[in-house]
């Protein structure tokens, strides 16, 4: 299923729990793991080519020249050679530009099936600092132009967990969460899975009554069944609750079924010139204590009020 994973590392100096983690799906598929890591620019002419980057080691201005590249590949074959070697299927990938142009670049050219990413943790804390979001925006980025599976991995997991046998799925019945439903499908098929098919529903005011909610919840769990049709010899459980913050349930529901992985559908919002990928999913990304993989319906683009 997933026989070209990119995973892409801003330490060329350290393993981190995104490498290792699509490391590991690598293996569990005989796959190929493609490693990118983008050297950002310090200095660079309007209409010219890039003139510096930050070295990994000294933080110094430095030629992005081919030597330097290799130098860098070096370092993070070096430093991750116990987890990599062992295993042999990979290839390092040192480019400059911007982290995601350059990973969406690079995951078309290799025709990535998975691309598995970290929260970049400086650039993320710069991100925070600036707008309150607690996501790097490379993460973003590529979640917003892609519609290959992204999973978000904030840390590191025990490599039973990475068998995803339990997998929750929000729904919210748009084009973008059928599509990650039939993802998950997939998984579920590959990994012997039970799914958990989650869908929240919104609270109006003054609540439901008991009668109301019983009523709310049959008719919910009947719309799961037609929308997410679960093939035969799959285990699934529905659950239906009310709120008003999809991303709070979702963080729940993954903790009471302690889930392996989380998947949901983004819908990408174009407001004025900007592109968002919704609050729900950069939420539980961000706060997640398991893999989140995201997918974006190719036709699921929401537009928004400037």
């Amino acid at each position: 299923m997933f026989k070209k994973v990119l995973t892409a590392t801003g330490m060329p100096d350290a393993c981190d729990p995104a490498l290792i983690t699509a490391l590991e799906i690598a293996k569990q598929n005989q796959g190929k793991l493609f490693i990118i890591h983008v050297l950002e620019a310090t200095y660079r002419h309007e209409c010219g080519p890039q003139e510096s980057v930050k070295d990994f080691k000294t933080g110094d201005a430095v030629a992005p020249t081919h030597e330097y590249k290799e130098a860098v590949k070096e370092e993070l074959d070096t430093k991750c050679a116990g987890a990599l070697r062992p295993y042999g299927n990979y290839e390092i990938i040192v480019v400059e530009g911007r982290p995601g142009i350059e990973i969406r670049r690079w995951a078309g050219k290799i025709g990535a099936d998975l691309v598995v990413l970290g929260p970049h943790a400086e650039r993320a804390e710069e991100e925070k600092e600036l707008t309150g979001a607690p996501r790097g925006n490379t993460v973003e980025d590529v979640i917003t132009y892609m519609t290959s599976p992204v999973m978000i991995v904030n840390s590191f997991f025990q490599k039973e967990r990475l068998a995803f046998k339990k997998i929750l799925v929000g729904i919210d019945f748009s084009r973008s969460c059928e599509y990650a439903c039939r993802f998950a499908i997939k998984l579920s098929q590959k990994y012997g899975a039970k799914l958990f098919l989650f869908h929240m529903l919104s609270m109006p005011p003054g609540g439901y009554s008991k009668a109301q909610l019983d009523k709310e919840i049959n008719a919910s769990k009947e719309k799961l069944a037609e929308f997410c049709k679960i093939p035969k010899g799959i285990e699934y459980e529905y659950a239906v609750w009310e709120g008003t913050q999809p991303s709070s349930d979702i963080l729940k529901i993954a903790h009471e079924k302690q889930a392996d992985l989380v998947v949901m559908g983004s819908h990408v919002k174009e407001t004025g010139d900007k592109w968002y990928i919704g609050s729900a999913v950069e939420e539980v990304s961000a706060k997640c204590s398991c893999p989140v993989a995201v997918v974006t319906h190719p036709d699921a683009v929401l537009k928004g009020e400037s």
